[in-house]
């Protein structure tokens, strides 16, 4: 303590004589005076009469209590800053792609190179991307922003301070060089890595042909076969008889409605969610929505219109509107193939869903047989579904041969010793009428995580394990069964290249899950 030089020893001690200081800094002699009371003036309420004398404050005092009532009008007070509720403060996330320049959103203090040399030198990859892809943008608007900033990320990990500029050009000038895709399955579409590796597993896939020996241990059981919904027999009665419900009642496939079957001309139209539902997470919760749209299930306004359709499961039903066979016997012409991959391209009719296309590829992937079906006489179209078949109008009119005659055509290509490779086989060979045992089914042998019946879409499966986008084509344009069933194909031999460790089928809640 600093010595007070006894300049408070001229004032009274306001706390004598009861002072509990030891050394107190104030004078204890009985003939002074006490200090004088320090008087406050306080401001008084308008309209409030003035007191006689003024009222003596303390010049400190306690805070109220919150329980301390005070009378007179409430004013609001500011509360306590450990009691205000702060906003949140959100932590940046990567952000998602978009359909412009993407944005980088890294740790700054984590990054070597800083993070405005790298912003400008993604803002160039996107620019190179965007020339790149030109022809396909508009299908797929993401797809610069999505590769610009993995080509970059790509650079950073492989690069330090001195050298990321110079590995960004040179990433540059290759973009410059690659060919221009019309297509986004296309070799040219891709970062660096993924260009090259996709490259070289082409390479091993092109020089592997499949051969029965080969995909032997992939062939499904009878058993897995009855369980997915194969057909192992034909059905009792006779085939054919019925082959349309023209002007009959069914149940609409995609609005659930009943309805009188009319052909494309007189068609009731439909409201109706083209897209399956699948779980999605929305502020925190799961939810289920329509893939087409994001709209919550259930929703009855639909996003899409167009005539009411039926669709058939029954074999029976099947039966009755085309008849079943199987395939033939051997001996066969020695074109026949030991393996093949096979896909179909459906149209709704007034005879259920109907085969409009197929297409056939050997084992080493090569183009074997590829047309398209004229729909029986009496069966008439009533939408061509042209956002998953890939088929119009103009492409049905240079349709010549009836499914027996296609038939007849495959069994110069397949017979019942043909090992037949398909995604969904099932249900290629339910619109073809084929009753068939040695089959690899892709969608079986790549297990879904929530196991049967789920199945991973064949698109999914070859942007996994193949690197490549198919059905792309947009709502107007549709999938390809060449493309399909090559990407088939190649999943097998993806397969059989890697050999990944196959999990048994299993029936566990195949009658409790749904499809």
């Amino acid at each position: 303590m600093f010595s007070s030089s006894s300049l408070f020893q001229q004032l009274a001690c306001p706390d004598a004589p009861r002072c509990p200081r030891p050394n107190c800094l104030f004078s204890h002699r009985a003939d002074l005076p006490l200090p004088p009371p320090l008087v406050v003036p306080v401001e008084l309420p308008v309209g409030a009469s003035k007191p006689s004398t003024l009222s003596t404050v303390p010049a400190k005092r306690p805070a109220p209590s919150p329980s301390t009532s005070t009378s007179g009008p409430s004013v609001p007070r500011e509360p306590p800053r450990k009691q205000q509720k702060l906003p949140n403060r959100a932590v940046p996330t990567v952000q998602q792609p978009t359909a412009g320049p993407p944005i980088l959103r890294v740790n700054g203090a984590l990054s070597v190179v800083p993070i405005p040399v790298r912003q400008a030198m993604l803002k160039t990859l996107y620019d190179h991307f965007t020339v790149l892809y030109d022809a396909i943008l508009p299908m797929n608007p993401t797809l610069a922003s999505e590769h610009a900033l993995r080509q970059e990320e790509e650079v950073y990990k492989k690069s330090n301070k001195q050298t990321y500029r110079v590995a960004i050009i040179h990433c540059a000038a290759a973009l410059k060089r690659r060919a221009i895709p019309d297509v986004s399955s296309h070799p040219s579409v891709g970062t660096e890595d993924e260009v090259t590796a996709r490259a070289e597993a082409l390479k091993s896939r092109k020089t592997l042909r499949l051969t029965r020996a080969r995909v032997e241990h992939l062939i499904l059981s009878k058993q897995a076969l009855e369980l997915w919904g194969f057909f192992l027999d034909i059905p009792d009665g006779i085939g054919g008889d019925q082959p349309s419900q023209e002007n009959k009642p069914a149940k609409c496939d995609r609005c659930g409605k009943s309805f009188i079957v009319k052909r494309m001309d007189e068609a009731e139209e439909c409201t109706y969610h083209w897209g399956r539902p699948i779980s999605s997470t929305t502020g925190g919760q799961k939810v289920r929505v329509y893939r087409c749209c994001y709209k919550q299930v259930p929703d009855d306004d639909g996003c899409a219109q167009g005539p009411h359709v039926f669709y058939e499961t029954k074999a029976e039903d099947l039966h009755a509107r085309h008849a079943f066979s199987y395939l033939k016997y051997p001996p066969s012409p020695n074109t026949v193939l030991d393996v093949a991959a096979l896909d179909c391209e459906m149209i709704y009719t007034t005879g259920g869903m109907r085969v409009a296309r197929v297409s056939v590829v050997d084992g080493a992937g090569n183009e074997v047989f590829d047309e398209l079906v004229r729909m029986d006489d009496g069966v008439e179209v009533i939408d061509y579904n042209t956002r998953f078949s890939g088929v119009t109008a103009d492409d049905y009119a240079k349709a010549a041969l009836p499914l027996s005659a296609i038939r007849e055509s495959l069994d110069t290509l397949i017979n019942t010793e043909t090992v037949l490779i398909g995604h969904g086989l099932e249900n290629d060979l339910k619109t073809l009428r084929i009753i068939h045992h040695v089959v690899v089914d892709t969608s079986i042998m790549f297990k879904h995580p929530a196991g049967p019946p789920y199945r991973k879409a064949l698109k999914d499966l070859a942007q996994e394990h193949l690197g490549l986008t198919i059905q792309s084509g947009g709502g107007t344009v549709g999938h390809s069964s060449v493309e399909d069933s090559v990407a088939t194909l190649d999943l097998v031999k993806w397969h059989v290249i890697n050999r990944p460790k196959l999990q048994p089928t299993t029936t566990k809640n195949v009658e409790s899950s749904g499809t």
